[in-house]
This record gives structure tokens, sequence and C-alpha cells, in this order.
């Protein structure tokens, strides 16, 4: 067990590609021990190589799969038995699915969003917090997110947004519930972040009239920045929600 003194834990969720990574990469940069996990072995391994490399940070990369309960206990139980406590979680990791009319979704393409998107936010959520109440100093932060779609939705995004509202009410749970053993909850929804996910924008996706147009994007690393910022309140000061959107992307006004 290291020593806990002046560190501050943390674990992103998909946190081996993407706005994961990058995320990781700001917290690794505020001095934050971070550690990333994912279904990947192989992906996350290369992402602690990166990530030690471009910031000598401390980054620990555990395999797990957020759906499944048991990998979930066992992702915890390596943080608290490594580290001993754990300040930050940041419930990152999700799925889309294909671009289709809802009835013509499957089952089993539902069932993958909802786990990968929402109960896997729960499952974590539900174990950091047995460590926060926990552990001495008691508390710590745990940071959803949420993305547009928890504000407006897609054409053809059904069980994509109805997983990230439903993660909007996760926040505001967790939030209320987190109160007395000071432990604070806030969501981050991104706009058009630039990531391998994203690519398609600039060469056009299906807007809300029908029409394919391209979307602006945003370096990934403002998330990050971001996630630092509401990471870095004291627990008596909580960020519930913050939009963070590539400026000029169509989301606000009539479309």
């Amino acid at each position: 067990m290291t020593d806990t003194a002046s560190e501050k834990f943390a674990l992103v969720t998909g946190g081996g590609t993407g706005v994961g990574k990058a995320i990781a990469e700001a917290l690794l940069g505020a001095g934050f021990t971070v550690t990333i996990t994912g279904r990947r072995a192989e992906v996350l391994d290369k992402a602690a190589a990166d990530l030690r490399a471009a910031t000598g940070g401390n980054v620990y990369a555990v395999t797990a799969d957020v759906s499944d309960p048991e990998s979930v206990k066992a992702l915890f139980e390596a943080i608290e038995s490594r580290h001993g406590r754990l300040d930050l979680l940041v419930n990152n990791a999700g799925i889309n699915v294909r671009a289709v009319p809802m009835e013509d979704l499957t089952f089993e393409e539902w069932n993958a969003i909802v786990g990968a998107n929402l109960t896997g936010a729960f499952l974590c959520t539900q174990q950091a917090m047995r460590i926060m109440k926990a552990q001495e100093p008691r508390g710590g932060r745990v940071i959803n997110n949420g993305s547009i779609s928890a504000q407006t939705p897609r054409p053809f995004s059904g069980p994509y947004t109805a997983t990230k509202h439903a993660i909007t009410g996760l926040t505001k749970s967790t939030a209320l519930d987190g109160r007395p053993f000071d432990i604070a909850c806030g969501q981050i929804d991104i706009g058009n972040a630039s990531t391998e996910m994203t690519a398609k924008m600039g060469t056009g996706v299906m807007q809300a009239n029908g029409t394919i147009a391209a979307e602006p994007t945003m370096p990934a690393r403002h998330v990050g920045e971001a996630v630092v910022y509401m990471a870095s309140l004291p627990l008596s000061a909580n960020v519930l929600t913050m939009t963070v959107m590539a400026t000029t992307m169509p989301l606000v006004g009539r479309g």
C-alpha cells in the first residue's frame, strides 16, 4: 500500500482510448495517481505506457468489464489493496450501437449498451461509495460522462440517449445520497470531442431534419482540463453539471 498522505487516487473507466485517455492524462498532469480500466488488456497496457511517457505520472492498468458485477468488484479490490483509498471515480466507459430505426435494433444490442453505459456506471459508483464512506479521511468524488445525449438526442439513438438521460438521474441520486458522507457527484456533458469515435463528424452525420452535415469538433484535452477543474474543488463544493462542447456545433438552437 502506498503513502496516501499527499497523494490523490483516481479511477477512469474506459481509460484506454479517446476521451477517457485524455481525462487520465490531464489527471496525471494534475498530480493524481490514476488507474485506467477497460476490457482489452493490450489497449490498456499501451495506453498506460503512453501516459507514463507523456506525463511521468503513476498510472496503472487493470482489465475489467464494468457491466459484470464480479469483474467490477475485483477491480475495486485491486485498487483498495494497492492504494488503500479512492478519491475520484470517473465513469467514462460506454459504447454505442448502430444508427438504425428503433424497431430494427435487437434486444441483445439494447442489453449491451445498457450494461456498458448505465449498469457499469451504477456498479462502479456502488463500489466507490463503499470505499469512500469507510476510508480516512472520509469522502471522495464521482464524475459521470453524460454526453450531450443526456440533454438532446441524435436521430436513431434511442438506446444511447436513454442510457445517458439515465446517467443524469444516477448523478443526482449519487450527489444526494453522498452528502452525509462527504461524497460529491457531478456530470460532464461532452459535445464533439475529437476522438476515433467522432472521426465521422468531419465527413457528415445525420441531423434532426434528415440532412447530412459535417460538424465541428474540439480537442479531447479540453475535456480532461474540465474534469481536472471539477476534481480540484474541495468536497464542500461541486459542479453538478457541466457542458463542454465545440462552440459552433449544432446544439444550441432549432434543428
